[in-house]
């Protein structure tokens, strides 16, 4: 037992210790994404070390004092999305619907043929701004029917598992197709019209994750997220930007994402909302984002029904205030110099398009 006790914790430690290291290799960014899980294995090795362990075995308390401080770290690093973590977005208490967007995004996992379940949790959450994912030729087909409440719609059908279907009740202004990193990875940049006249801005994106079946690096990721951070960083519209960033909310590049966007996480204060996987309870992580400037308030954030794809959808509902930004500014994470640096490097990056 104690034997199983020192490998078991060996891969625990370093498991944690990997997204330390600034590589962007797959092998060191994808041990961000298991933090809950990590967390809970470290839980569960101090268990079972105060339940079998050897007292006598000084090994095992330098591992245990180890895992300890694993769980600590861990422990830190999550709670900015529990409930006892300081919220960045206010919930909104004057209710506006005339300066109010419900925003849907969901991967639909290309493969998937429930395209009747799609529509019909669209229809039963009645979304303003519709993002859906993954979505090829088929899928374009196949939810045709939503141009009928959806007048408005930005559409790129795409059979590589990178295409994206745009669709809005209100008006669309000057609506770009992006190809920022990679040539078949497309983004969208558009102004939506808010029932009040009020211009936002929207930017959508998707992509590539650090994985060997997709893209062994994080580079093209990172970069994206980074010059797209630029970009909000600079608007003077409000900002919201959606998508699957193949990352999750608390890895170091979604860090750096807000730090130099100078946008905010809805999530913080108020919990994990894991998006992906759906269909494996024990390894799930939130990888579908929206995150806003601090003109907005939140007026509802949920996880909704699957409809057999691999991505839960997630929901949105926020409203833009005039006085949001001065009573939510100070909730924007502070970027440092190095990480200045550091995203200056990611967003200059040399690509394999480039």
């Amino acid at each position: 037992m104690d034997i199983a006790l020192i490998i078991f914790g060996s891969f625990l430690i370093i498991f944690t210790i990997l997204p330390f290291i600034r590589n962007d290799f797959w092998t060191f960014r994808v041990f961000e994404y298991p933090r809950i899980q990590k967390l809970v294995l470290s839980i569960l090795w101090i268990c079972l070390w105060a339940i079998h362990a050897d007292f006598n075995n000084v090994t095992l308390w330098i591992y245990f004092i180890l895992l300890s401080i694993n769980t600590v770290y861990l422990l830190y690093q999550i709670l900015p999305f529990t409930p006892i973590g300081k919220k960045q977005v206010y919930k909104a208490t004057n209710i506006d619907d005339q300066n109010s967007i419900k925003v849907m995004i969901s991967n639909v996992f290309e493969d998937n043929k429930n395209y009747t379940g799609c529509l019909n949790v669209i229809k039963s959450n009645n979304p303003d701004l519709l993002l859906l994912l993954e979505t090829s030729h088929k899928w374009d087909q196949e939810t045709i029917s939503l141009e009928k409440e959806y007048p408005n719609h930005v559409k790129i059908p795409i059979d590589n598992t990178y295409g994206m279907l745009l669709y809005c009740k209100f008006p669309i202004h000057n609506a770009e197709v992006k190809y920022l990193v990679e040539s078949e990875i497309p983004s969208i940049d558009c102004k939506v019209e808010l029932p009040s006249g009020q211009l936002i801005q929207v930017y959508a994106v998707h992509p590539t994750p650090p994985v060997p079946n997709e893209n062994p690096r994080s580079t093209e990721r990172d970069k994206e997220l980074l010059m797209v951070a630029e970009k909000a960083k600079n608007c003077e519209l409000p900002v919201i930007v959606i998508g699957d960033l193949n990352d999750v909310a608390w890895s170091y590049t979604t860090e750096l994402f807000l730090k130099m966007s100078e946008l905010l996480d809805p999530r913080r204060g108020r919990g994990f909302y894991n998006t992906f996987h759906a269909k494996q309870p024990l390894l799930q992580f939130p990888l579908d984002h929206a995150f806003i400037s601090a003109d907005f308030k939140l007026r509802d954030l949920r996880k909704l029904d699957n409809y057999d794809s691999d991505h839960y959808p997630i929901f949105v509902h926020i409203q833009f205030e005039k006085t949001a930004e001065s009573e939510q500014e100070n909730n924007q994470l502070d970027a440092t110099a190095d990480d200045k640096e550091m995203a200056a490097e990611k967003r200059n990056a040399n690509t394999s398009d480039n």
